[in-house]
């Protein structure tokens, strides 16, 4: 790592709203951080070296490098190396669409640290990330906001490699028996035990893998078709609710409603090329 530290700060323009980097930095490092609570969200990239981190929500962690860890706004953190010190480089963001990350688990508090079996990815992208916040343009900070969702999304694949490479081989033929399946009236305990597991456990699975229940992953693709059929055919309401597997045609415009935020005929309105 470059010895001289850099450290770059960038107030958000009012219009990036939704995600914003607003500091940059590289350090090599031999002093901890003292006990501090940050107004915004930050990750720590750690290259080099070993050392500890402590949150509220996870105690004191110690870990070696290559690793990242995740900081929350508003909650009281502290970290730093051991006597050897250890080179990072770090970001802070925030944002409407930090919501979203903590929703989907791409970043979670009680799990904030991962363990990197790829750094020179995630260090690829620090890179370009600290060239786009020298661009201190719109353009600039849209890029970087870019960079640092890439970062999030690259960090939680390599944090759930070990889960999806143990839960892959035995749940992937399930996925793609629901998926074939996923327009009949299924009874998901019955299904379950097709399956050779309890309700509960078919449920944990399925989140790990898929990051929805069994139920809610049917209704996606119910929904996903039902679209389909209304960009694609003249079937009314009714009658695509039943090919969805939806005996109700209120209850199916209420789901749709609340998935698409719009009714099946207006969405029909939007997308019929004619």
């Amino acid at each position: 790592m470059n010895d001289r530290a850099i450290a770059l700060y960038r107030s958000p323009l009012s219009a990036i709203s939704g995600l914003a980097v607003t500091g940059f930095g590289q350090h090599a490092v031999t002093e901890a951080v003292r006990p501090r609570i940050l107004p915004s969200f930050a990750v720590v990239l750690v290259e080099r070296g070993s050392g500890w981190l402590v949150t509220e929500s996870t105690g004191r962690i110690e870990f070696k490098a290559p690793a990242l860890f995740w900081l929350f706004a508003h909650r009281r953190h502290s970290y730093g190396p051991d006597r050897d010190g250890w080179d990072e480089r770090w970001a802070l963001f925030d944002g409407a669409m930090v919501r979203n990350f903590i929703h989907l688990r791409l970043i979670v508090e009680d799990a904030p640290l991962v363990h990197l079996h790829d750094v020179g990815e995630v260090q690829r992208l620090f890179g370009t990330l600290h060239t786009e916040m020298l661009d201190d343009t719109a353009l600039g900070q849209a890029a970087a906001a870019s960079t640092l969702h890439r970062i999030v999304v690259r960090a939680a694949r390599q944090a759930n490699a070990p889960v999806r490479q143990m839960i892959g081989a035995d749940l992937a033929p399930i996925i793609d028996v629901l998926r074939d399946r996923a327009l009949e009236n299924l009874d998901l305990a019955h299904f379950a035990a097709m399956q050779g597991m309890s309700p509960a456990t078919l449920r944990r699975k399925f989140l790990a893998a898929t990051g929805l229940s069994p139920k809610a992953y049917q209704q996606r693709l119910r929904i996903d078709h039902a679209k389909e059929l209304l960009a694609t055919s003249d079937l009314n309401v009714e009658a695509i609710a039943l090919a969805v597997g939806i005996d109700d045609a209120f209850y199916f415009a209420r789901l749709f409603r609340d998935r698409e935020d719009c009714s099946p005929t207006e969405f029909r309105r939007r997308h019929r090329r004619s």
